[in-house]
């Protein structure tokens, strides 16, 4: 199937995986509006893609943890009804416990891993119900299903991203809207130095590049696959677990005591 035609927004896209969304659109023919904190960095990629492509691109300098640009960019977004993509990618990460972590940087994380991502994919849905038509990208992450002790925050924000996203995608079932959520393993960007940490200690064959993680992203995309685990071998592996998980909520939904709790 082909991606929706219109505008496309991209959040995070000074660099690295968004960087090359924005590339990757660009070259399907979809004008842009970028967002990132640096505008030099988004006036250099616009003036690359706009060369290379032929398309219009936007540069929106905003810092997502700021509510007060989340709140211009939702205007922006509300404002303009040729958007039909918008790819949810910025995104914080800080690699320590968090008996000992900065709790200001925590909260920082959770309003552009999470508050921001909510609220901009709000300003968004009501066209796009209206004109049954759009796609929300989620850049999720493989953590969302395994917490780790040194990103604690983090692999829970990312398992907000999952869960917001299928609770979107059952909300949604009966209109043309695509609600992805797209979840990288390790990948090569610079997500990690910027969370202080280092991709030294994992082998190299458990990272991704940023290109094959885009090249893959987009081609779900495509596809209309609702969850894409783009380093997964057998896709049936998520369809299994998804069909577990559902069979032990339905375990769950019980007002009785389980027997081993009955004294």
């Amino acid at each position: 199937m082909p991606i929706p035609s219109g505008t496309a927004v991209i959040t995070g896209a000074s660099s690295g995986i968004g960087a090359l969304y924005a590339e990757g659109l660009a070259e399907r023919g979809h004008d842009l509006v970028i967002v990132a904190r640096r505008a030099d960095r988004l006036q250099e990629l616009a003036a690359r893609l706009e060369a290379a492509y032929g398309v219009g691109v936007e540069v929106v300098a905003a810092d997502l943890s700021k509510p007060e640009d989340v709140r211009k960019l939702e205007a922006r977004l509300t404002a303009d009804l040729s958007i039909s993509i918008l790819v949810n990618n910025a995104g914080m990460g800080a690699y320590e416990r968090f008996g000992v972590s900065d709790i200001d940087g925590v909260e920082k994380m959770i309003a552009v891993n999470i508050t921001a991502l909510t609220r901009l994919t709000r300003a968004v849905l009501p066209q796009f119900v209206k004109k049954n038509a759009g796609a929300i990208v989620n850049i999720g992450s493989v953590l969302a299903l395994r917490p780790w002790e040194e990103m604690g925050p983090y692999a829970a924000s990312k398992s907000y991203v999952l869960a917001f996203s299928q609770a979107l995608q059952k909300e949604l079932e009966a209109t043309n809207v695509l609600v992805q959520v797209v979840n990288p393993p390790a990948t090569a960007t610079d997500f990690w130095s910027d969370a202080g940490a280092s991709l030294d200690g994992l082998p190299p064959e458990a990272v991704m590049t940023a290109e094959d993680l885009v090249k893959a992203g987009l081609l779900a995309l495509e596809r209309h696959e609702p969850v894409s685990f783009p380093s997964l071998p057998d896709a049936h592996a998520w369809e299994n677990l998804n069909s577990q998980r559902a069979q032990l909520f339905q375990a769950m939904m019980s007002g009785s005591l389980a027997p081993r709790y009955v004294i």
